[in-house]
């Protein structure tokens, strides 16, 4: 009883501390900034054009990483008892729904970059 107790008491700590950290970090970042001439500065091209080479890297390789290992997990599952078939169904499905979020992921980044050309 007194452990659940605790680890209710733990979760609520955690939760008030993430809130508390996303209010400070949405208050911090919504201090207007004024400065001339920094669109072109090297930093913030060169930014851009990283964050856009990654993601465009991060689309091309997050399937084929995908396939890869959906394949490993489907030779293991073949090879595999009951027992075990079910974890390696639930790894490819792991799998496939990563593969999904890196690349909506990369090109909502795509998109957001694009924006600022």
């Amino acid at each position: 009883m007194m452990r659940k107790m605790i680890k209710k008491g733990k979760a609520k700590v955690k939760a008030v501390g993430v809130a508390v950290l996303t209010a400070f970090l949405m208050f911090w970042y919504s201090i207007p900034v004024y400065a001339s001439g920094i669109k072109s500065s090297k930093i913030v091209t060169g930014t851009e054009k990283l964050i856009g080479d990654v993601t465009t890297w991060l689309m091309v390789l997050a399937p084929v990483v995908a396939g890869l290992l959906i394949i490993y997990f489907c030779i293991r599952r073949s090879a595999a008892d009951e027992m075990d078939v079910k974890k390696w169904n639930n790894r490819i499905v792991v799998a496939v729904v990563s593969c999904i979020g890196a690349v909506l992921g990369s090109a909502t980044l795509n998109i957001i970059i694009g924006y600022y050309k």
